[in-house]
């Protein structure tokens, strides 16, 4: 009965040890997760006195944009149906773009000088 209960125990924990290395490279491997397909900012870094900035992609579907600063505060949010996006609100610095396309989401980031 001994042998049993260890051999049981021992069959639980490598099943529970393999479902947990699986999500751990499936973590570590961002290839697996969707990209928005041809995706194309620029020009990065953009001119504050010429502060618009394409965002482009394959699709070219409706996008949501997300602007963080780098402390992670949300500074600016759309939605963009066409290419062009103005940035004359936004201070000179570094920003976290996220966008967002067909349930598919990227980020980059965005030099404004």
């Amino acid at each position: 009965m001994k042998n049993i209960y260890l051999l049981f125990l021992f069959a639980a924990l490598a099943c529970f040890t393999s479902q947990n290395l699986d999500a751990q490279n499936h973590a570590k491997n961002p290839s697996t997760q969707p990209n928005i397909e041809g995706l194309a900012i620029y020009p990065n870094p953009v001119n504050s006195q010429s502060p618009i900035i394409n965002i482009a992609s394959k699709q070219s579907l409706v996008k949501h944009i997300e602007i963080f600063d780098v402390l992670g505060k949300q500074v600016f949010t759309t939605v963009l149906t066409g290419k062009e996006l103005n940035v004359s609100n936004l201070k000179r610095g570094v920003y976290i773009l996220k966008i967002s396309e067909n349930n598919i989401s990227a980020s980059r980031k965005l030099v404004i000088r």
